[in-house]
């Protein structure tokens, strides 16, 4: 694999792909982690795409890629606006998108809004939205700036080795040892005084706005494009309550279940990508 970098007006994502140059005839696969994850969480389904030409980024804030400036922060409908400059930048007008969590959420809104440039939608332990009912718009807002403050009043958390950063992955995460240390390892570095995550403190915020069900309902209704959901039978519940609301309104949807948890394709990499490699080899 080859390290990459994707030079956006307003900072730089870093990638790792197959491809040593951006200009390839290949069918295009582009892979979007969830929240607080990296590229690296895709590492061992990359291999299997030698047919494609795949590129797996870092979102801003985290892993290699920058964080965004100073005063700024993430805002959920700027993540869509990352990937819509993130293929603008590739000169990618027609990828199969493949996206976990976080990942997947954004993937569904920006293929809802930009069916032009995605050819097949695969989500990964991810389906609908968080939204929530107007009545909460004033508390909403309310504890999202407050969380900016607290956030900001925080110390910056350091390991005094990369070992004891992957033990404290470990114990807010479904995956292994090994899985842990392959998200750790892009996710840190080593400083004088200690392990030090490269994750924008700022990812933890809460966020002040929230999609109504409405809104949520109408994302969803305006996919037009191929869509399939892999999800694992011990991943998150949400994905589930979400099925029964929005799967009709998907009716180009399939859905896969497998034996696993919210991380399910690193747990089952080979298993999820003949699933994947099935999907979009037939779009």
């Amino acid at each position: 694999m080859f390290d990459v970098s994707i030079s956006l007006p307003h900072l730089t994502v870093a990638a790792v792909s197959n491809q040593a140059t951006m200009a390839s005839d290949k069918p295009k696969v582009i892979f979007l982690h969830g929240w607080l994850d990296n590229a690296a969480s895709f590492s061992e389904l990359l291999p299997f795409f030698e047919d494609y030409h795949v590129v797996a980024i870092d979102w801003p804030g985290h892993g290699l890629s920058d964080h965004k400036s100073v005063g700024a922060h993430y805002h959920f409908i700027d993540w869509v606006d990352d990937l819509y400059q993130v293929l603008n930048a590739l000169s990618w007008s027609n990828a199969h998108i493949v996206g976990h969590s976080m990942g997947g959420m954004i993937a569904t809104a920006f293929s809802a809004a930009f069916p032009e440039y995605v050819r097949s939608l695969t989500l990964i332990d991810a389906f609908g939205f968080i939204s929530d009912q107007e009545k909460n718009t004033t508390k909403q807002i309310k504890q999202g700036i407050e969380s900016r403050l607290k956030q900001q009043q925080k110390t910056v958390k350091l390991h005094p080795n990369l070992q004891s950063a992957i033990k404290a992955r470990l114990t807010v995460s479904d995956f292994s040892m090994k899985e842990a240390t392959l998200i750790v390892e892009r996710g840190t570095e080593q400083t004088e005084q200690g392990v030090k995550w490269r994750t924008d403190s700022r990812l933890r915020n809460v966020s002040p706005y929230r999609f109504t069900y409405g809104q949520a309902q109408q994302l969803m209704r305006d996919l037009t494009v191929p869509v399939q959901l892999i999800y694992g039978d011990k991943g998150m519940d949400f994905v589930g309550k979400m099925l029964e609301k929005f799967k009709p309104l998907v009716p180009q949807l399939t859905t896969i279940q497998i034996n696993g948890g919210h991380h399910v394709h690193m747990e089952h990499p080979e298993k999820t990508v003949r699933y994947i490699l099935s999907f979009i080899s037939a779009h």
